[in-house]
């Protein structure tokens, strides 16, 4: 009988993995003066001062516990943001620094959560137990005038981003979820510290305006940061266009996750192949219809992974075959963000003998 409730329930993973995780863009948080969110299981405010530095504070008032938030009357005064219910005012570094009748006490900060901030996307590191940041992000990639803007797509459903994630080692889905055809692997997946590395290439059939039909050729390096970021390269040889994506997962309330797509498309000035009712538009304009179509594609494939990612249970002894031996590899990978348990000797989980 114990042993069938174990098998009926495995354990589950620890909700919010260590690491850094998606907060806005800065160009959000600008525009909406302060905004709130659940993050990590926690109600939290993002806000800006005058010279552009940003905070990412846990939303409660230490002073008497109010909530800091817009939907509670907080709001954002000369770069501070102030307090609904006692007017207390408190800088981007979370200390208070003033009250409308008295001096600010010296006791009064709010709890701040490290940031970093890339192209534009604003992150914030969680830490086990608050600890400070134990790894970086990478420094931005290259860019310039012939990249376009950032787009986004943002999705909610259940789920965990360890889950999610380990999608860039799993080629096999891209077979079979996907319809990818020739998918290969160009390199071994290879980790240094937190950043894991996925290089395989692929080919899929795609229609264009829903009439015409167009192969491509593409190659992609996944570079993962922990179980919250993935920054894809992609390039696209049969037009030689080049694109990126950034797969953003994080925790909201420790049962839903929230996945954020930031895509971004370099100009197609010179396309090695004609692109069918594409080759005499000005290539703003052609740029921006590819981006739309690439949108669409990830989109779809995006959707397809949430159908399984919403509905599937953890499985830490995972039956494995041999075109998933990489999974391994990625799982030793994720220990190292869940540092209680490996402090305490607990592996996350036991690969049983890949089957042949």
């Amino acid at each position: 009988m114990q042993a069938s409730q174990a098998e009926s329930d495995p354990p589950l993973l620890h909700p919010f993995p260590e690491g850094w995780y998606f907060i806005a863009s800065r160009q959000s948080i600008l525009k909406e003066k302060l905004i709130q969110k659940t993050w990590m299981g926690k109600e939290i405010v993002a806000w800006s001062d005058r010279e552009g530095s940003i905070c990412v504070a846990e939303s409660v008032c230490p002073h008497m516990g109010s909530a800091l938030g817009p939907a509670a009357g907080g709001q954002v005064r000369n770069g501070c943001i102030v307090c609904p219910f006692h007017g207390f005012e408190y800088d981007v570094t979370g200390q208070c620094v003033a009250t409308p009748f008295a001096p600010p006490p010296k006791s009064a900060r709010l709890r701040v959560f490290e940031t970093r901030e890339l192209l534009g996307l604003v992150f914030a590191w969680w830490g086990s137990h608050g600890r400070p940041s134990q790894w970086s992000l990478p420094e931005d990639p290259p860019t310039g005038a012939d990249w376009g803007e950032l787009e986004f797509r943002t999705l909610q459903f259940p789920g965990h981003p360890q889950e999610t994630t380990e999608n860039s080692v799993d080629m096999a889905h891209l077979r079979y979820v996907h319809g990818y055809s020739n998918v290969l692997r160009t390199a071994s997946v290879t980790v240094q510290g937190a950043h894991l590395e996925s290089c395989f290439d692929f080919r899929r059939t795609q229609s264009i305006a829903g009439i015409f039909k167009f192969d491509f050729d593409v190659s992609a390096i996944a570079h993962v940061f922990g179980v919250g970021y993935s920054f894809v390269e992609i390039r696209e040889h049969t037009l030689g266009m080049d694109s990126r994506l950034w797969v953003l997962a994080t925790p909201v309330d420790g049962t839903l996750i929230e996945l954020v797509l930031v895509g971004q498309l370099r100009e197609l000035r010179k396309p090695k192949r004609p692109i069918i009712g594409m080759r005499f538009m000005p290539v703003g304009l052609r740029s921006r219809l590819m981006a739309k179509i690439l949108a669409s594609v990830q989109k779809r494939d995006v959707l397809q992974d949430v159908t399984v990612w919403s509905r599937k249970q953890y499985r830490p002894n995972p039956r494995l075959c041999r075109s998933d031996g990489e999974v391994a590899v990625y799982r030793r990978y994720c220990e190292q963000f869940y540092p209680d348990r490996r402090e305490s000797g607990e592996g996350l989980y036991e690969l049983q003998s890949i089957q042949s």
